[in-house]
């Protein structure tokens, strides 16, 4: 597993304590930090980490997959759209901003997607609302992409332990949802999930 620090671009930051950053002005202390990345700097990222991982002797095959949480949801669907040819299995855990305008927008990198893909929505989540889900849906429809799109009935972050809206039942079906999917995708002939290879 290769867990990369979005944010390095901003310079030294944290540690945070997240029920503490959610329960005041969270933009005021987070936003900065969001400001230095975006979709399309992770994606250019990206190959630096796979070039991590192709030379590592612990990691077999080329086919990877990817995971990623609020925003991290469509940094991990504009991976596999950047590098379609590495990535195999990708999804997305209410994530936010995933059908826009933008012209960085994860729902635009669709026909170039390879990998399955899982997104898993939060109810009421102003930053994927049910139109905008719509829209990700077609987009990834028409480009023939091989995927699976539910709402779970929680708030936005409940996969996350120290987030105050975290769910137990609601995240352990999530976890349980993306290792089958790796392990489906992923996975080393006598079926052990691995990071890379197919």
């Amino acid at each position: 597993m290769l867990l990369p620090d979005l944010f390095y671009r901003y310079g030294p930051y944290g540690p945070f304590v997240p029920r503490n950053v959610l329960a005041g002005d969270f933009r005021a202390i987070l936003g900065p930090l969001m400001a230095t990345t975006g979709n399309d700097k992770a994606a250019e990222d990206t190959g630096a980490l796979i070039a991590c991982l192709d030379a590592r002797g612990d990691v077999a095959g080329r086919r990877i997959g990817a995971v990623g949480f609020c925003m991290g949801g469509g940094m991990a669907l504009g991976a596999a759209a950047a590098f379609p040819d590495r990535f195999a299995a990708v999804a997305s855990f209410h994530g936010g901003n995933l059908a826009t305008d933008a012209p960085t927008s994860p729902h635009r990198g669709a026909p170039c997607i390879e990998a399955e893909v899982y997104v898993a929505a939060a109810e009421d989540d102003r930053s994927y609302p049910t139109e905008m889900a719509a829209t990700l849906e077609a987009a990834l429809s028409d480009a023939g992409v091989t995927f699976r799109a539910e709402t779970y009935p929680a708030e936005h972050g409940w996969m996350i332990p120290d987030f105050p809206v975290y769910d137990r039942v609601a995240a352990e079906r999530g976890w349980s949802e993306l290792i089958a999917l790796y392990g489906r995708i992923l996975h080393r002939p006598n079926d052990q999930p691995r990071v890379g290879g197919r």
